[in-house]
């Protein structure tokens, strides 16, 4: 195993914070969203069912941005998608905000979740390839912390200019809306990206890959040392295929002509943490906290707390992602997400309807409260960020960036089903059963979990078997 020398602790310090920025404004602009469908419905106008494809239109791009990113980053390097993911997280944050109609800001939103269906896949994966093997999960499962306190950020932000301006839709700064302040919040760390992410290499991998060997060598040597620099060079070179470059038919086993069982695992991964309905709470937080009796102003602070708590929950698992394991997380925390959707489906259940909207008593409600946001914490100490460790470290050298293109692909087209459905649910089918289903997922991720997924703890990337 490598060793870090004394002046690479600091160095990698660098890389890991500039590369989770991307994970910050990934939260952030996933986050923004929550308090602006007010607005948004006003503006544009919009039924449920449009105001669902406004807020899901972003995991459009996300699907496309995580596919593409994956083959791209084989092409132009890690560094060099997420340089284009921060000029698009720029781009995205302006027109959200200016958009006079509802195409325009559906544009806007889908170049935005091009920034972050990149940065989602390609982050971790970058962090990965230059984290020590007994460090990697500690210093990947930053990107969830990054992701959180960027929702946080986004929930905070919203908070304060509502509170400022009256309510999301009062006139601000310049006679624009609220609303529109808070998606123009995120021109500040995405332009702070842009340029952080000019003071940092490219990935040593990328670089032997593209026979850029002495590049590799003397990064290596920065992370390392000298002699272990040389060691890696090899092996990475051994684990890759002589006759060509990293491609996407290296998903299909030769031998037998069908895609790899690893593919398989990755996708099942990707779309199990979208089944569980983590980001309905995140997206339509302050939408599913209103339908059950709480008011505008305590559902965003809510919303607040949940993203505090989750902060916490991340940090817990940092302390025993690389002690225990990835699998027992995962484990563990689907079937503590099972028990808590289970609980909040029965207290939705319990209660009545008045005038078309849920209202629950009082203590019915604080159950919810209470159940929904352990069911935030088990997901932010498991499946939040083991899945993204486990797909940025998973796949052998030779097809991470193809693997990572399908199973990000899958990730957020199963993101957009979930987003997309959540309206329509709320309004015909009702709040139990849409839980019911949510905490169904939970229960079969636990089985997934403990039939088909492989350890990869304490594991060099150069081991990994497809």
């Amino acid at each position: 195993m490598a060793h870090e020398n004394s002046g690479s602790v600091s160095f990698v310090t660098l890389i890991v914070t500039v590369a989770t920025l991307g994970g910050f404004l990934f939260g952030f602009d996933s986050g923004v969203i929550n308090g602006t469908v007010d607005g948004l419905q006003a503006a544009f106008n919009s039924n449920s069912i449009g105001t669902g494809f406004n807020v899901a239109s972003m995991l459009l791009g996300c699907a496309f941005g995580a596919f593409v990113a994956g083959r791209l980053s084989d092409r132009i390097g890690r560094r060099g998608v997420l340089l284009i993911a921060a000029a698009l997280f720029i781009i995205s944050a302006w027109g959200s905000g200016i958009a006079s109609d509802a195409t325009t800001f559906i544009i806007a939103r889908i170049l935005g979740g091009l920034a972050v269906g990149a940065a989602s896949v390609i982050a971790p994966a970058y962090i990965s390839e230059v984290a020590p093997a007994d460090k990697r999960g500690r210093l990947s499962s930053i990107q969830q912390v990054m992701i959180i306190v960027g929702l946080t950020a986004a929930f905070l932000s919203n908070y304060f200019l509502a509170q400022f301006a009256g309510d999301s839709q009062a006139q601000m700064w310049g006679g624009y809306e609220a609303w529109r302040w808070m998606f123009w919040a995120e021109l500040l760390p995405a332009t702070l990206f842009l340029v952080l992410l000019f003071m940092i290499p490219e990935s040593p991998r990328y670089l032997v890959a593209k026979g850029r060997e002495t590049e590799a060598l003397a990064l290596f040597a920065k992370l390392f040392d000298e002699k272990s620099a040389s060691k890696k060079v090899a092996e990475i070179k051994d684990s890759l295929i002589a006759d060509h470059q990293p491609r996407l038919s290296d998903l299909v086993a030769s031998e037998t002509g069908k895609i790899r069982r690893i593919v398989w695992v990755g996708v099942g991964l990707a779309t199990f943490q979208q089944f569980v309905g983590i980001n309905i709470v995140f997206y339509y937080g302050a939408v599913l906290w209103q339908a059950v009796g709480f008011t505008e102003n305590d559902a965003l602070k809510i919303n607040i707390l949940s993203g505090g708590l989750s902060i916490g929950a991340v940090f817990l698992a940092i302390m025993l992602i690389d002690r225990i394991g990835r699998k027992p997380l995962l484990f563990i925390g689907s079937i503590l997400m099972a028990a808590g959707l289970a609980v909040v489906a029965v207290a939705f259940a319990s209660g009545s309807l008045v005038d078309g909207e849920l209202q629950l008593s009082e203590t019915a409600g604080l159950t919810a409260l209470i159940a929904a946001n352990l069911y935030v914490v088990a997901f932010n100490f498991s499946w939040g960020p083991v899945m993204w460790v486990m797909l940025g470290e998973m796949f052998p050298n030779q097809m991470r960036g193809s693997g990572l293109a399908v199973s990000g692909f899958a990730q957020w087209i199963a993101n957009f089903l979930i987003i997309i459905s959540f309206p329509w649910l709320l309004t015909n089918i009702g709040l139990p059963i849409t839980y019911g289903f949510y905490a169904a997922a939970a229960l079969l991720s636990a089985l997934f979990v403990a039939k088909l997924v492989v350890e990869t703890a304490g594991r060099e990337l150069e081991d990994m078997a497809g």
